[in-house]
């Protein structure tokens, strides 16, 4: 893991990401630059990207609708647009796409480098109150859980066992941990309670089945997916 936020840069004019990436290192972020989108999705699985600089044209794509893509694949980090496309309806339609912020191009290269902090700091503050998995957000102290932005309705029971899975994705949850952790003293226990409700939490939660975010482990219990 990159000991400094990682910037993914996608520009298809190689002297401005050049400079991007100069005023960036110099500012003590890590930067992945790119001058075409073709290997960008790849990037973005395989590493830790905290924000990404996008230019709107691109070759074989427009920049806002890639990261409207994006968005709706389950990546949140954040977006700024640096590009020429600076008429009003065109800079409402980056943000509406899923853009945090957004520089006409020429811009000072210093600025960049002040919109990346402060939205960087934003995000940070802002991620404390909010788990992510894939295509999922919960917003913790609204208690509200979305998919790819379309708010999914869930009980009280449903959304403490959601939230229960986000904070332990990387191993299996026996049903006798979920009893205990997540079934109040008076409600009814035991595992066929526990089965019940996954079932009905992921029927919620998954739109396609081949593509589970719960996985029942024989014999002991359940993990994210």
């Amino acid at each position: 893991m990159n000991s400094s936020p990682l910037i993914l840069i996608l520009e298809d004019e190689e002297d401005i990401l050049e400079l991007e990436e100069l005023y960036l290192q110099n500012a003590g972020f890590e930067t992945m630059g790119f001058l075409s989108p073709r290997k960008v999705r790849q990037a973005l699985e395989e590493e830790e990207v905290a924000l990404m600089v996008v230019d709107r044209n691109l070759p074989g794509a427009e920049g806002s609708e890639l990261v409207a893509e994006l968005r709706r694949e389950g990546f949140a980090m954040p977006v700024i647009f640096v590009t020429a496309k600076d008429r009003d309806e065109e800079v409402e339609e980056g943000f509406i796409r899923g853009g945090d912020d957004y520089l006409r191009k020429p811009f000072n290269m210093n600025e960049l480098v002040w919109r990346v902090r402060a939205l960087l700091r934003r995000h940070t503050e802002n991620r404390e109150a909010t788990l992510r998995y894939r295509a999922l957000v919960m917003d913790l102290p609204g208690r509200r859980v979305e998919r790819s932005g379309e708010a999914i309705p869930l009980t009280r029971l449903e959304f403490d066992l959601l939230h229960y899975f986000l904070e332990h994705p990387d191993r299996v949850i026996s049903r006798d941990e979920l009893l205990e952790e997540v079934w109040s003293d008076s409600e009814e226990r035991g595992e066929k309670t526990v089965n019940v409700a996954v079932n009905r939490l992921k029927k919620k939660i998954e739109s396609d089945p081949k593509q589970p975010y719960i996985e029942a482990v024989r014999g002991v219990g359940y993990r994210l997916c």
